[in-house]
């Protein structure tokens, strides 16, 4: 049990894992987000839940990538990225701008930096410094 418990440990801190997937899910979610209705791709029945889902695991990849930042540093990244998505499908003609989209992002954001209990690597103590010490 040890030697399982080690190797978690050793594969949650493992930052350039975290950081490639980080970005490979960047990649897909674009492509996702921006692909037209009809294409046949991977999907739930909601868009909601779609954007939920996405950007808990964002945050998650976020936590797990710089488990020493602050939520400050990536957070704002985070929604710039879910505004930014929103603003490029407002531009597409099979593709509209939502507010409510950006709502959920937030709203996904926001459990995805909830502590995590159990896992090493998304505990509260590591959301990193706080505004004040740093």
């Amino acid at each position: 049990m040890a030697s399982f418990r080690h190797s978690i440990n050793a594969l949650l801190q493992n930052r350039t894992l975290w950081r490639i997937a980080l970005l490979i899910s960047v990649i897909v979610i674009i492509v996702l987000a921006t692909a037209d209705p009809e294409t046949p791709l991977p999907s739930t029945p909601s868009d909601k839940l779609n954007h939920l889902l996405a950007f808990v695991e964002l945050t998650l990849l976020a936590r797990l990538s710089w488990p020493d930042r602050s939520p400050i540093v990536y957070v704002p990244a985070l929604l710039a990225f879910g505004m930014g998505i929103e603003l490029v499908q407002a531009n597409l003609p099979y593709r509209d701008f939502s507010l409510l989209d950006f709502a959920t992002d937030a709203i996904a954001i926001g459990i995805g930096l909830l502590p995590w209990p159990g896992v090493p690597g998304l505990k509260k103590t590591s959301l990193g410094k706080t505004p004040g010490s740093m």
